[in-house]
């Protein structure tokens, strides 16, 4: 299990490395703008349009595929233990990416309260990560019983 936890966070940093640029090109995208029309006050409101990109990435890429790029490059996947991953479900598990201290603060609570050592915010939205070959596996094992 230790080696599914290492690609977990792997995956993770992976995700951050790519927000992390696109936010660095929209930033200086965005400061342009700002500079050139004189209207610096709109740069306030950029940790709160930071804070919907992120929540947006993973929810859009959790939510139609269960994969991030990271977790695609790590064969992860999330999954809905109904068998139903949604949007709303995939935005549930990731408001605690916003920022570090709330993305700890789940594992914490996750280790202490959640059994099989999910992120709490995984439990809320009946959502869990597992090995994408996990599901090739199964598929496979379905056949040979037919």
């Amino acid at each position: 299990m230790g080696n599914f936890w290492g690609r977990r966070l792997i995956a993770l940093i992976v995700d951050i490395i790519i927000l992390t640029l696109f936010m660095w090109i929209l930033s200086g995208i965005v400061f342009w703008i700002t500079a050139s029309m004189g209207i610096f006050s709109t740069l306030t409101y950029w940790i709160f349009i930071g804070a919907i990109i992120i929540l947006a990435y993973f929810t859009y890429f959790e939510g139609k595929t269960g994969k991030t790029p990271g977790k695609r490059m790590f064969n992860l996947k999330v999954v809905a233990e109904d068998g139903n991953l949604t949007y709303k479900k995939s935005l549930i598990r990731s408001l605690s990416k916003i920022l570090y201290l709330p993305l700890i603060l789940d594992l914490i609570l996750g280790f202490i309260f959640v059994k099989s050592n999910d992120r709490f915010l995984d439990r809320v939205s009946g959502t869990r990560v597992v090995p994408s070959d996990h599901e090739t596996q199964q598929k496979n094992d379905l056949t040979r019983v037919e």
